[in-house]
């Protein structure tokens, strides 16, 4: 991971997002959309938890649902934001989630998820 990524959430697409799920072995993602007001209200606590002790290994981005076919395809029903955590380049768990809670919840099983093969 480079320190750019390290320090900030990396702002991606759908073609980037394939490539960086396989780079790095824990992904956490947000897809977003430009008229939602949750959204916005997530982006400080989704920000912040790039600079969390025990986060340093996760790579975290954000993608614009609107802008990114795939990623739309991938919330299907859902609206933003949706958030999806991936490990190895697989999906682990994926689910719209509407409070700072629910992210911190989704995130720490992130952290927790002992892979396979390491």
């Amino acid at each position: 991971m480079t320190e750019e990524e390290r320090k900030h959430v990396v702002d991606t697409d759908d073609e980037h997002l394939r490539r960086l799920t396989h780079e790095h072995m824990k992904v956490f993602a947000k897809f977003t959309s430009a008229d939602c007001a949750i959204c916005q209200a997530l982006a400080p606590p989704f920000a912040k938890f790039v600079d969390d002790p025990g986060n340093e290994s996760i790579l975290f981005v954000r993608l614009d649902s609107d802008e990114n076919p795939v990623a739309k395809k991938l919330m299907q029903e859902k609206v933003a934001p949706f958030f999806v955590s991936y490990c190895q380049g697989r999906i682990l768990e994926c689910d719209n989630l509407t409070t700072e809670e629910e992210v911190v919840a989704q995130l720490h099983r992130l952290r927790a998820f002992v892979p396979d093969h390491v």
